[in-house]
């Protein structure tokens, strides 16, 4: 465990042990090895992005997200911000044994060949120190270049730079936080009802995002910002996160990508071998063959 933590700066095994309650150690390895190699050898993708997972946070689907991995082994593992959620351990101490077996996973991946970068969002930006160093095999960058199969060059970045909430008023971001954690809340106990009436699950924060204008208006804002400065910077796209909100596209002849999250979209982004790119959501128990794609996209177009 202390390993594992060690590859976050070592706070977050201290933060156990003031609390008296750290999480039980797990053999290096032992999480979620199932006797599938994680090695490139076996590696069905060129990459794979995720971001979001929020571990430490009761949100964190992190059993599902060990079985996505191991059913989509890639060459490269991106982890774009927001791995462990270090606001809310601040507040709160949790950590159950799932989310230490992802962190045991992510390490047992690099360790068989799978190249992992880890690049930190504001909810883990205490790794943002580390910039340019290796942990365990994993590679922590603030931002990285992802060069595709088929030549496009993607700018790799976690995206609360572009968010002006973060930036001109932390506090109102650290107050939204605790609301959205609120209604990830209330989200868990309606849909437990909804199961036990045979009803599927239903996303109470994702409907109001979608529904209130100013919501929807801060998302198109950022997507526009950070397709511009990847633009600027000479990329051909950007992969970002931070929004929780999973999407695939064109803006002015830069290809946006956002890979959603681990705690309600269960999505990511994915390149094949030949270079082609898409965004897929996992469902529990799923099949690499039938994952809901959620688009796929070859080189952009040059109109928005």
């Amino acid at each position: 465990m202390r390993s594992a933590f060690d590859l976050m700066g070592g706070w977050a095994a201290r933060a156990s042990l003031r609390e008296g309650t750290p999480a039980a150690p797990a053999p290096l390895g032992a999480d979620a090895d199932d006797g599938t190699p994680d090695g490139p050898e076996r590696a069905r993708y060129r990459a794979v992005f995720i971001s979001d997972l929020h571990l430490g946070t009761a949100g964190c689907q992190a059993v599902e997200l060990l079985e996505f991995l191991k059913q989509h082994p890639s060459e490269t593992l991106y982890l774009v911000g927001d791995i462990i959620d270090g606001w809310q351990l601040r507040r709160k101490w949790f950590w159950p044994q799932a989310h230490n077996d992802v962190v045991q996973k992510l390490l047992r991946r690099s360790r068989k060949g799978c190249r992992v970068v880890f690049v930190p969002g504001n909810h883990d930006e205490f790794a943002r120190q580390f910039d340019g160093h290796h942990f365990g095999g994993i590679e922590v960058a603030n931002e990285a270049v992802h060069v595709t199969a088929d030549g496009r060059r993607l700018w790799v970045v976690h995206g609360d730079h572009f968010d002006g909430v973060i930036q001109c008023a932390k506090w109102l971001a650290y107050l939204g936080d605790n609301a959205y954690e609120f209604l990830l809340r209330m989200n868990r106990h309606l849909n437990s009802l909804r199961a036990r009436m045979g009803l599927p699950y239903w996303s109470l924060s994702q409907y109001l995002k979608h529904k209130v204008k100013k919501a929807l208006n801060y998302v198109m804002d950022f997507e526009r910002a950070v397709a511009a400065e990847a633009r600027s910077r000479g990329y051909q796209g950007v992969v970002c996160g931070h929004i929780h909100r999973p999407e695939m596209r064109t803006i002015d002849g830069t290809l946006y990508c956002n890979d959603g999250d681990w705690v309600e979209s269960l999505s990511a982004l994915v390149e094949h071998l030949d270079g082609r790119l898409e965004l897929v959501h996992w469902a529990p128990g799923a099949l690499p063959g039938l994952l809901a794609p959620a688009g796929a996209q070859g080189l952009p177009e040059m109109s928005a």
